[in-house]
């Protein structure tokens, strides 16, 4: 079973999924169904329910809102991809709030080529974990904030929150 909350944010609601201790979904969204659709299907054969809480997770949104910025690496994730995808994954995971990296530079730190920044722009365009894999954190070297799934203010108010400008 996957189960589902939604938490309100100062930018709106965000929607957690967990499968056994793993995160395999997150997004702004007031809808956990539209995180539940962009699962593999073997994972929606499980069915979704949506509860009160989900513990450590909820906890650690309510902390990085409050200022901790570190509680959200502290929560396990899952998701799909190639062994290269889920190195880029990684390599997102490991940059720190209140800094940020264009897609050339993530690509270097999960062992690629920095000519592969467009494997690591579709890393983040695919990514289903949001912000707990932080691609808000990923920047256009041509400047400005680049585009968002959740869209661009979502990922300026993360960058602010970070940076302590929220």
């Amino acid at each position: 079973m996957i189960y589902a909350q939604v938490l309100p944010t100062p930018i709106g609601p965000l929607s957690l999924l967990m499968r056994e201790d793993a995160l395999v979904a997150a997004g702004f969204t007031a809808d956990p169904t539209e995180m539940f659709v962009r699962l593999a299907l073997a994972l929606q054969a499980e069915g979704l329910d949506v509860v009160d809480d989900l513990g450590p997770a909820s906890q650690a949104v309510r902390d990085y809102l409050d200022g901790d910025l570190l509680a959200l690496d502290a929560i396990p994730v899952e998701q799909p991809g190639t062994p290269t995808r889920k190195r880029l994954h990684q390599a997102l995971r490991e940059v720190k709030p209140g800094t940020t990296v264009s897609y050339g530079e993530l690509a270097e730190r999960a062992g690629l080529p920095k000519t592969a920044a467009r494997a690591a722009g579709s890393a983040c365009a695919q990514n289903l974990i949001a912000p707990f894999v932080p691609c808000h954190r990923v920047l256009p070297t041509t400047g400005g904030f680049g585009g968002y799934y959740y869209g661009v203010p979502v990922k300026e108010w993360l960058l602010a929150h970070e940076s302590g400008r929220a």
